[in-house]
């Protein structure tokens, strides 16, 4: 009798841990086909740490894509799950969110980062795991040479730094100038080296080539040795955080020569740390707010309805970014990291918000670069210069 009451316990725990089971199973299967019908996205970007306004700039503009297709009903009946990992500005963590978005998160495409360092950093990654990646705003040319699946929507710096070297020389009509770069960073580096190659080839003089390290408040003795040489301009390929600082401590030496750089230099931080300093100085940048083009004027006004302030280059080039990959989502038969791969390779003529994007065989983008002028809290368009 004893062992009949035992047999039948056994029997109905069984029972019960097999009904259990399949419940677990269904309800597995049931978010397994919720999570399969969405299009899974990554995005690391730099959301904190000393250059937040580039992540946070650039997530805007991306997520202003995603909710306007998932508005719409998303990418044939699939909405897109975008997955932002902030990197804190670090490469090893843009390394380490990278490595999660893919193993964890299961995504099949990657959009990111701004800078080249923590691009670099990320990029070896998705290419051995065969995830593609844009990234909206590293220039470094050796971002895409990482191999076939990273790609970009922006210009390169051999580019960029030729821009400049053609405005100071054609349009300022300087001949002589002072560089100072940031040796911690690959973007300003290679930056430098493209500028200063052309601006020789095009018959300047570059007086100085000294260097700091991002990170660095005190500037004076570059500085000093910078003004004894009496330079018509000075260039200065960095980030904004670090910009503001120098161009302080020039004006404060005497320094009163226009100051020059790239889009590192795109953020309202730098009006902020920079103040007066700043004031009519020249950087190359992917876009201008100021615009007459309908399609960027159309995405100025959306984006000032939806955050209440007006759209940096940095956003801009976000919002291009996740742009061409929705055009490639919805233009493939099947959503795979190798058709999305396959499809960014062809992208042809696509009119965005930053100029008309080709991508090329290296995979980037052959575009116009503007030169914008520092004035009070905003940057005047000046000129567009082509390839």
């Amino acid at each position: 009798m004893v062992m009949s009451n035992r047999s039948g316990s056994i029997k109905s725990g069984i029972f019960f841990v097999l009904a259990v089971s399949i419940t677990i199973l269904s309800f597995a299967v049931g978010c397994t086909s919720k999570k399969s019908n969405e299009i899974l996205i990554g995005q690391f970007a730099s959301l904190t740490g000393s250059e937040a306004t580039f992540g946070i700039s650039t997530d805007e503009g991306v997520r202003m894509v995603i909710d306007e297709v998932n508005e719409k009903g998303g990418i044939k009946g699939r909405k897109i799950k975008l997955i932002t990992l902030d990197d804190q500005g670090k490469p090893e963590e843009a390394a380490s969110v990278v490595t999660r978005l893919i193993e964890q998160h299961k995504v099949v495409a990657l959009i990111g980062e701004v800078a080249s360092t923590r691009s670099l950093a990320a990029a070896p990654i998705a290419q051995a795991k065969k995830i593609p990646m844009i990234s909206p705003s590293s220039t470094n040319p050796q971002v895409t040479e990482v191999g076939d699946y990273i790609f970009r929507v922006c210009f390169i710096d051999p580019f960029q730094g030729e821009v400049m070297a053609r405005f100071v020389i054609d349009h300022l009509k300087l001949k002589k100038v002072a560089v100072l770069r940031d040796l911690k960073s690959d973007y300003s580096v290679g930056l430098a080296n493209f500028f200063i190659k052309k601006f020789k080839e095009l018959g300047g003089e570059v007086l100085a080539d000294l260097s700091y390290q991002a990170g660095d408040v005190d500037f004076k003795a570059q500085l000093t040795q910078i003004k004894s040489l009496n330079p018509e301009g000075l260039y200065i390929p960095g980030y904004y955080t670090d910009v503001g600082l120098i161009a302080r401590q020039a004006r404060e030496l005497g320094i009163k020569v226009p100051l020059l750089g790239g889009d590192g230099w795109d953020s309202s931080k730098l009006f902020e740390i920079g103040g007066s300093a700043v004031e009519n100085s020249y950087f190359s940048n992917h876009y201008s707010n100021e615009s007459d083009d309908p399609l960027v004027k159309d995405f100025v006004k959306r984006y000032q309805e939806k955050y209440k302030k007006t759209p940096d280059g940095l956003a801009a080039q976000g919002y291009d970014a996740a742009k061409i990959l929705v055009h490639v989502l919805e233009s493939i038969d099947e959503i795979t990291p190798q058709k999305i791969r396959d499809g960014l390779a062809q992208v042809k003529n696509f009119k965005g918000v930053t100029g008309v994007i080709t991508i090329d065989e290296k995979r980037n983008a052959a575009k116009g670069a503007v030169i914008v002028q520092v004035k009070g809290q905003t940057n005047k368009y000046v000129t567009t210069i082509n390839p």
